[in-house]
């Protein structure tokens, strides 16, 4: 999603409140995705990777260090019983991009990163039990993956994963409180649909997702 997609789906979230813990969870990823394409050594991304996840996991017994990201975090996202060990999940998704071959394995372990995102802010938002919140997630951050893959066989794989969960998670009916993710469920299914981002086509499916459900 771009920018202004990114704005539009937080003002779906049902309280400012949930709105800033989704915006936390998305500098996070992004942080975490800087981390890995800034980094050439597979040895030294996964010392990185786990000073990430040591920090967030700390963050349950130790105020914040002075970092944004992390501070941004704390205050926003750790609340509703969420707790920093479990936004530390996100971390495991962007740390098995370290290996040397995406198999179908690896690309699933990836959706991690979205299974928990969406999960978190599910939580906050106090989406619906039976939103498919995990599923668009997973669909969510193999749709994005698929797109930054250099490997034309890896980012079929990618897609096909990604093209399966979302198809499930679009078919739902969400909550008025999960309707923010199935926003981002459904642009990305967009992405995978091959339609390209700042189409009116998108807001207009997103805006009509915000009103139906669906």
């Amino acid at each position: 999603m771009i920018e202004v997609e990114r704005r539009l789906v937080l003002t779906y979230m049902p309280t400012p409140e949930a709105a800033a813990a989704l915006a936390a969870l998305f500098t996070l990823d992004d942080k975490l995705a800087e981390t890995l394409r800034t980094t050439s050594e597979p040895m030294l991304g996964q010392i990185r990777m786990q000073w990430w996840q040591d920090a967030l996991a700390k963050l349950d017994s130790a105020p914040p260090p002075p970092e944004p990201v992390l501070q941004g975090v704390a205050r926003d996202v750790l609340h509703a019983g969420v707790t920093g060990a479990a936004v530390g999940e996100i971390v495991d998704g962007w740390r098995v991009l370290l290996e040397a071959e995406l198999d179908d394995a690896a690309l699933g372990a990836h959706g991690a990163r979205g299974r928990a995102l969406f999960a978190l802010a599910g939580r906050v938002a106090e989406a619906a039990i039976n939103d498919p919140l995990e599923l668009a997630g997973e669909g969510w951050a193999l749709a994005d993956l698929s797109v930054k893959l250099s490997d034309p066989v890896e980012a079929a794989a990618a897609r096909r994963i990604a093209d399966a969960a979302l198809a499930h998670a679009c078919s739902a009916r969400w909550s008025r409180n999960g309707r923010a993710l199935g926003a981002m469920a459904q642009l990305a299914r967009m992405d995978l649909a091959g339609v390209p981002v700042g189409a009116p086509k998108r807001t207009l499916r997103a805006l009509w997702h915000r009103i139906s459900g669906r």
